[in-house]
């Protein structure tokens, strides 16, 4: 059904996978128009930074982007490297080189500064952006499909990407109410700190209970996370925030232990998040609409490739939409080039937490984020 010389395209979704594919697809000249619910570029940013694995920045180079995330971000020499308890060395992951590639195997950057970097570039190449714009409905007919908004707009495209995130609006649409993520059992204590020297790749410190991390996201700037085992329903009043991550940090030496001496003070600005999973099954689409990113792939961070692959799922898609000739062929093209590389990242990510927690017992994070980045290196 439908033709892709259909030139009119509708993004729901104005976050990094929304953004990227805007700028993919207008780049294979069609127009496009992205709806975003909150009123400006920044207010949709959460979090505190953002790791750009090669994969990510070859997917960001497609759409006139990694120069720029490099530029303003902190370029690694290698992937990360693992400490014990007291901060004593235990591994290297050099990561993973992508053939021809001029990028490091690793880019921090903030993710202000990647929203405005791909805001900025899809203005440049004339994509439509309209804030404070809430999908409400869709109405789809045999030659165009309508997006009703909120305030009651409604706005026709030959195409509806549905690029509205984990609590997708659009998904229903495609695959049903019943496709929702599940939270695995962990929540993300995250906090901005400043980049020490030794924070020159991700570096990550294990003890019995929990893992720390850190991640270069500027030349002087980086953070520091913690994955921490939560009950379903518990919840921590913002004024505990410091205090509850400082006794978790408790058994930890060397750099873990500094930094929670130094800089976890009770006026630090920690971003707390529940950690969320979910592989949707094909197809991805249904009719003139199709799903990308966190609507389809939710995937924890402790890969640090969700981005990542909302990136490359717009890339994917703007290519297959500008070579095949009917729409139905393009969309299944994008989700069998899409699929099995995002399980594999759903599936990894999931493994790496439940052994963080105990539930995987021999299970190697280390030899798994190799294969990932391994895998993740061949071409899209």
């Amino acid at each position: 059904m439908g033709r892709t010389d259909d030139k009119n395209v509708i993004v729901v979704g104005g976050g990094i996978g929304g953004l990227s594919a805007a700028v993919a697809l207008r780049q294979q000249g069609f127009d496009v128009t992205v709806i975003e619910r909150y009123p400006d570029l920044h207010s949709s940013v959460f979090g505190v930074g953002i790791i750009q694995p090669g994969n990510a920045l070859r997917a960001l180079d497609a759409i006139g982007c990694a120069e720029a995330c490099v530029a303003v971000g902190y370029p690694a020499k290698q992937w990360g490297r693992m400490l014990d308890v007291n901060g004593d060395h235990l591994r290297d992951m050099p990561g993973v080189a992508i053939e021809g590639s001029k990028f490091p195997p690793l880019n921090g950057v903030t993710r202000p500064q990647l929203h405005e970097i791909l805001t900025g570039r899809a203005l440049a190449v004339g994509v439509q952006i309209h804030y404070g714009t809430s999908f409400a409905a869709l109405e789809e007919g045999p030659e165009s499909v309508t997006v009703v908004t909120e305030s009651g707009e409604r706005l026709t495209a030959d195409v509806v990407v549905g690029a509205d995130g984990v609590r997708s609006k659009v998904r229903q649409y495609v695959l049903g109410k019943e496709i929702e993520p599940k939270y695995i059992g962990q929540s993300a204590f995250r906090v901005n700190i400043p980049r020490l020297p030794e924070i020159d790749c991700i570096v990550l410190q294990v003890c019995d209970a929990g893992m720390a991390g850190f991640v270069p996201i500027g030349p002087d700037l980086a953070y520091m996370f913690y994955n921490a085992h939560f009950g379903v329903h518990e919840r921590i009043p913002e004024d505990q925030l410091a205090p509850r991550l400082r006794e978790y940090l408790a058994p930890f030496g060397g750099l873990t232990g500094r930094v929670r001496d130094e800089f976890i003070t009770d006026d630090v600005d920690i971003v707390l998040r529940p950690e969320e999973t979910m592989g949707v099954p094909t197809p991805w689409h249904k009719g003139r609409v199709v799903l990308m990113g966190d609507a389809v792939h939710t995937i924890t961070p402790h890969l640090g490739q969700g981005a990542a692959q909302a990136i490359e799922d717009g890339v994917v898609l703007a290519e297959e939409l500008a070579q095949n000739d009917r729409l139905d062929e393009a969309f299944a093209r994008y989700t069998e080039r899409r699929y099995e590389r995002c399980k594999l990242i759903v599936d990894t990510s999931l493994n790496i937490g439940e052994w963080e927690m105990g539930r995987l017992p021999g299970f190697d994070n280390i030899g798994a984020t190799n294969h990932v980045l391994e895998v993740m290196a061949q071409p899209l």
